[in-house]
């Protein structure tokens, strides 16, 4: 049992490549657009960076999600990475490559006001605000 013990301790494990706080890894099916547009502001607003994940045909979602913040004056690129992912098909008994794409944006100079000025716009509309729920 020490042996075990020893031995996990002396793992070397890089947490930062397999899970980013700040990443959302978006899906063709499961959530509405505005769901990752929202979503992406609220990371922009927490760790001033999001980077956008997405396989095969969601990544038409991540770039729209991306372009819809860009057009908004809410985000910049800072890098756009493309590349290819073998996944295991368990109906064909092979591996499936499929495409992956990884846009990370960054807030605008004028995000804060960006976002206080809609805060505000909903607040005198009479709807409830998002953040403080």
């Amino acid at each position: 049992m020490e042996g075990i013990t020893e031995g996990v301790n002396n793992m070397n494990i890089n947490i930062s490549d397999s899970y980013k706080k700040n990443r959302i890894q978006v899906s063709n099916t499961k959530k509405p657009l505005f769901f990752y547009v929202n979503l992406a502001k609220r990371y922009m607003q927490q760790h001033n960076e999001v980077e956008l994940s997405a396989l095969g045909m969601a990544i038409a979602t991540v770039v729209t999600v991306a372009e819809i913040l860009k057009n908004n004056g809410l985000a910049v690129e800072k890098k756009i990475m493309t590349s290819t992912v073998d996944i295991k098909d368990d109906s064909r008994g092979r591996p499936v490559q499929k495409a992956k794409i990884e846009i990370v944006l960054g807030k605008t100079a004028n995000f804060d006001e960006l976002m206080a000025a809609a805060a505000a716009d909903d607040a005198e509309n009479g709807d409830i605000d998002e953040q403080g729920a």
